[in-house]
């Protein structure tokens, strides 16, 4: 199976020329599964890029959303959007709400957005504020105990789904992987080939969806999971467990690329 990963492909930051040309080069790779891992653009965009991503492959693209992607909404409208998208399309799939895929006999995929639940490293000092706590709805207008609040909510979200639906992937088969945005797990922060620093990790590591997988896997030792995620725009490999590998994936605004897989963990792929 030719597995296409992308993530934080960013495409309102391409041209119309430039984004015909990604989408061909998309086409020309082939993959019989496109795995997109967020931030695609922005709220307002989603409804065009999307579907245009699953018409230059015609075939199956299964999505979670990015920060980025709630960009000038808010999240409730933009998750509505995404059901919708979804619904209506023969090959969008949207993670949050898919369960568990089925890719080969022998490999699953499950995914959830995901987002930075201000746990990991030290919020409190930190004088980090993303664009995000000004231009989503949900997170704009807040101090900073306040958002804290909401970002808690959001991670948990994330690893109740992950508890929820993670071990019946990994009960079946010997091979899975979650996408998700956000690190799930500190190690997996990359930032220009180190982990990032204890101001920024507030606001790229979803660490209660770390937890969630965490303790699932340690209960199931015959299966293998690769978590796929991004949103820090440096790549690295964080070995979690011996049953447990994040990779995250790099990113450039303007230059979307299909990242390469570890095949020490997937050789067939």
């Amino acid at each position: 199976m030719r597995l296409a990963w992308l993530t934080d492909i960013h495409l309102n930051f391409l041209p119309g020329r430039a984004l015909d040309r990604f989408l061909s080069s998309l086409r020309a790779a082939g993959p019989e599964v496109v795995l997109l891992g967020g931030d695609t653009g922005e709220a307002a965009d989603l409804e065009r890029y999307l579907p245009a991503l699953a018409g230059a492959v015609q075939r199956p693209v299964y999505f979670v959303l990015g920060n980025h992607d709630f960009y000038g909404g808010s999240i409730e409208r933009v998750r509505a959007g995404a059901a919708s998208l979804a619904a209506s399309s023969p090959h969008l799939h949207w993670l949050s709400e898919a369960g568990v895929v089925e890719l080969a006999p022998d490999l699953a995929l499950v995914g959830h957005d995901g987002w930075a639940d201000g746990r990991c490293g030290d919020y409190a000092n930190s004088e980090v504020l993303l664009t995000d706590y000004f231009v989503i709805g949900e997170l704009s207008g807040m101090d900073p105990w306040s958002r804290l609040r909401v970002l808690n909510r959001l991670g948990d979200e994330t690893a109740e789904y992950f508890r929820r639906v993670l071990p019946a992937a990994c009960d079946a088969y010997p091979l899975v992987i979650v996408l998700t945005h956000p690190p799930p797990f500190r190690e997996a922060c990359w930032h220009q080939g180190g982990i990032s620093g204890e101001d920024w990790l507030p606001h790229f590591v979803c660490q209660a969806g770390g937890e969630a997988l965490i303790e699932v896997m340690r209960t199931r030792p015959r299966c293998r999971l690769m978590v796929l995620c991004g949103h820090t725009h440096s790549s690295g490999i964080a070995y979690i467990l011996p049953n447990l590998v994040a990779v995250t994936g790099e990113a450039e605004y303007g230059k979307p690329r299909i990242q390469k897989l570890p095949s020490e963990f997937l050789p067939e792929w």
